[in-house]
């Protein structure tokens, strides 16, 4: 049960504990025990601190962070761009998944992108991961038909089992 969830912006002091926790939740064994791991489609790691730091560091985006009694559970990537925001890396600690928290980071992007001026909000998802298009097709985000290729080539990003590919979901807030 969440208690008290609040949040903030991660700075540059986060990067080594935002770097384990999108780690754990993504790949190897800790992620298998929440419901979010990509394990059998990727080996490898999710990210590194100097691809954490980028997505801190550079204009128009963030990480923001879901703390509880002091401690990092979850954060989500947010971009601003020209016509939506866009996001990613939507996390939440294995231990915590499936206890509203991802629904409580979801809510709270909607509300900086209506903070700050945008009515669409966009998001890629591996095609393979029906369990988690369910999920964002719950939260009212919707296939645009568009497709994205993989970065096969950037094991910063993770090591393909599989031909893979990213399907594109948008929500009107």
């Amino acid at each position: 049960m969440l208690h008290m969830m609040t949040f903030r912006k991660a700075g540059l002091n986060d990067i080594h504990e935002l770097t384990e926790l999108v780690n754990s939740a993504y790949r190897g064994d800790q992620s298998k025990v929440g419901w979010t791991t990509e394990a059998d489609l990727l080996g490898g790691q999710r990210t590194d601190a100097e691809k954490i730091t980028e997505m801190i560091s550079a204009p128009d985006s963030q990480i923001e962070l879901a703390i509880e009694k002091g401690d990092i559970q979850g954060c989500i990537y947010i971009k601003k761009d020209n016509e939506y925001v866009y996001f990613g890396m939507l996390t939440v600690r294995p231990t915590l998944q499936n206890k509203g928290a991802g629904k409580l980071l979801l809510s709270r992007l909607e509300d900086l992108a209506r903070e700050w001026g945008y009515q669409k909000i966009r998001m890629t998802v591996i095609s393979q991961r029906e369990e988690l298009i369910a999920f964002y097709e719950r939260r009212g985000f919707n296939f645009t038909g568009e497709t994205e290729p993989f970065p096969e080539n950037d094991p910063r990003f993770g090591l393909p089992k599989t031909k893979l590919i990213f399907h594109v979901f948008e929500k009107i807030l």
